[in-house]
């Protein structure tokens, strides 16, 4: 068993690091609120820290789940941060979704520290993760994400490596990418089948075995028919999600019409107060411009 390091304890890195604790890893956790550190120590086993670096300290993996790429460099870097504390030959790994690019600079600054690093996103959302049921895209070299695959195994579902540093982030924007637009045609889908009259259970009980199943349609149909939206993952952070997407696509030269009008789209639903709300809210949008 391994010695281990978790950094951010919100709803997906809570579970994750749960699973660590379950397989019998000795696990630290840091949390910027340390109450919740605290709470997920005593009711794991576990210990948490005041700082990244304290946290790291001795560990032979360091695992982050944050919010975003200032979050991200907020835990690595700097006197208090993950990467002062680790040992040369340890290895960081990050499930946060963030730019590739800062990916990269986070990786150069572990290497300068002798620390390896694979970026790790996941998909699958809380549910996903407090049942250990996560997709993991992974991007490094090929013994560092071994050594991480190990681990991982603790949560994860399914896991590859993509490519080295950053091909994990790209590849979560092409999941994204490809979640916007399909749960834009699944809200139309379920309000023109409201509108028309028809049961909408029966409508995706026969459409969803053909060409337009999807996993969106499967577990989320139920919610979106009765107009419930608070549950799974938030407006807020798919808007994030989609500004990486669309920042990398200018970068890169790819086009990305659709997911531009989406995101516009989840403006929308923001200035409905809806931040918090499931990214299939896309359909409440909709009904308040059917009236």
């Amino acid at each position: 068993m391994a010695r281990l390091a978790f950094l951010g304890m919100g709803v997906m890195g809570a579970p994750m690091a749960g699973h660590l604790a379950k397989a019998g890893h000795e696990v630290c956790v840091y949390n910027r609120t340390a109450a919740k550190a605290e709470a997920w120590a005593e009711a794991h086993g576990g210990r948490s820290a005041a700082t990244p670096r304290a946290a790291a300290e001795g560990a032979e993996i360091v695992f982050a789940c944050v919010g975003n790429d200032d979050d991200l460099r907020s835990v690595c870097l700097g006197e208090d941060g993950a990467f002062a504390g680790m040992e040369e030959g340890a290895l960081f790994v990050d499930h946060t979704t963030v730019s590739a690019g800062v990916t990269r600079e986070m990786a150069e600054a572990a290497g300068d520290k002798g620390v390896a690093y694979v970026d790790a996103p996941v998909s699958g959302g809380q549910a996903g993760a407090e049942n250990g049921q996560l997709v993991i895209m992974c991007g490094g070299a090929q013994a560092d994400f071994d050594r991480a695959d190990n681990v991982m195994q603790a949560y994860a579902k399914a896991t590859r490596l993509m490519g080295g540093i950053g091909a994990g982030q790209l590849t979560k924007m092409v999941n994204q990418i490809c979640i916007a637009g399909l749960l834009q045609g699944l809200s139309e889908g379920m309000l023109f089948a409201q509108k028309a009259g028809l049961d909408g259970e029966a409508v995706v009980e026969v459409i969803q075995g053909g060409a337009a199943g999807s996993w969106q349609m499967v577990n989320r149909h139920k919610t979106m028919l009765s107009g419930e939206w608070n549950h799974g993952f938030a407006v807020d952070w798919m808007r994030k999600d989609l500004a990486i997407c669309l920042a990398e696509g200018d970068a890169i030269g790819a086009p990305l019409p659709g997911t531009a009008l989406v995101d516009q789209f989840y403006k929308d639903v923001q200035a409905m107060d809806g931040g918090r709300w499931d990214t299939s809210s896309l359909m409440a949008r909709l009904a308040k411009l059917a009236g």
